[in-house]
């Protein structure tokens, strides 16, 4: 029986430790052969980082570790591209000088990898630079991955007001430096683009000068990207569904009842299918113990920092109905509960 991946969110690893993997390559083929650029906001521990480094194997070639996977026998470009990749849920960002020291900081240490000299202190000359110098170096387009985008934003979120204006100055930072990645040079070279955070601000907000970005959240083609559905649950898990039902002397469709019951309440647009929770799914299935894993080391600390900033009544959310176009009119200056 294999492994659970909890906690991996590299691939590579993921594949060499023979952790089961959900096979999500149909759509990740089907998303880089109708588009380049993308943007996908997904709750956290929901599989975005892992899925970012899905795709940075692909992008370098790494064909021995989809054996067995259905893009292996699909008609994937092998090409081996240049990577740009930001996790910025790990840089400092606590004023905007330092977003732009920590966003520099990394430039140099990828400019220093491949041999390239950047620019010392303009930022967005270096993260241009970078890229272009990548792609005349290889012959190749370059992939840039961002992980976490808003985490300069969000963790300043119900703070008080002082916090609040530095995530605003954090937010100017944040828009020219995606902005380099529409500019003409360096749009010419990129093969693919792909940012990912657990919020969706507005494009006018954020991506303002990166307004060709294709917004997978709610569409209903992509909405089983991350998460598993019921079918992935009842295939990819059979053994150790099979093995905690008999733990617990309950048929294997009783069992996956009460995980349906417990963490398939997830929607991410109107006609799409639900998907179940993946953090909660692994550990109930390694635990055998139903519980609230996902809030008790997922909640976002800025979700509930508004509230309390706020005074939300919690007793409110119950039945609470809201519009698709309310999760696309997020805004620092404009957020509301």
């Amino acid at each position: 029986m294999k492994e659970l991946p909890i906690g991996i969110s590299n691939f590579e690893l993921l594949i060499q430790r023979q952790n089961v993997y959900v096979d999500k390559t149909p759509l990740i083929f089907k998303m880089v052969d109708e588009g380049m650029f993308y943007f996908l906001s997904r709750p956290r521990r929901f599989g975005k980082s892992l899925l970012l480094s899905t795709l940075e194997c692909l992008f370098t070639g790494r064909r021995e570790l989809f054996e067995g996977l259905w893009i292996a026998q699909a008609d994937w470009d092998w090409t081996v591209h240049p990577i740009v990749k930001f996790d910025l849920g790990g840089i400092s960002h606590d004023t905007p000088e330092e977003l732009k020291k920590a966003l520099l900081r990394e430039l140099h240490r990828m400019g220093k990898q491949a041999g390239l000299s950047l620019p010392e202190e303009l930022l967005r000359n270096a993260f241009s630079e970078l890229i272009i110098g990548l792609a005349q170096k290889h012959g190749q387009r370059v992939v840039v991955l961002i992980d976490e985008y808003d985490q300069p934003l969000i963790s300043h979120l119900g703070k008080g007001k002082q916090e609040l204006e530095v995530a605003r100055q954090n937010r100017e930072v944040l828009r020219d430096f995606f902005g380099v990645l529409k500019s003409g040079h360096v749009n010419d070279v990129l093969r693919f683009v792909f940012i990912t955070g657990i919020s969706k601000f507005t494009q006018v907000s954020i991506f303002s000068e990166l307004n060709n970005l294709d917004d997978l959240s709610m569409q209903d083609a992509y909405t089983t990207l991350l998460g598993y559905t019921e079918e992935e649950l009842i295939h990819f898990f059979a053994e150790h569904v099979s093995h905690q039902a008999q733990r617990k002397g309950i048929p294997e469709e009783e069992f996956v009842a009460r995980i349906r019951d417990w963490y398939n309440g997830y929607r991410f647009s109107e006609n799409a299918e639900p998907v179940y929770n993946p953090f909660s799914v692994l550990k109930v299935l390694k635990e055998g113990k139903f519980g609230n894993y996902w809030f008790e080391t997922a909640t976002p600390a800025f979700l509930v920092n508004l509230i309390k900033e706020r005074q939300y009544p919690i007793p409110k959310m119950e039945g609470l109905r809201v519009t698709p176009a309310q999760f696309t009119t997020y805004d620092l200056d404009s957020l509301t509960l």
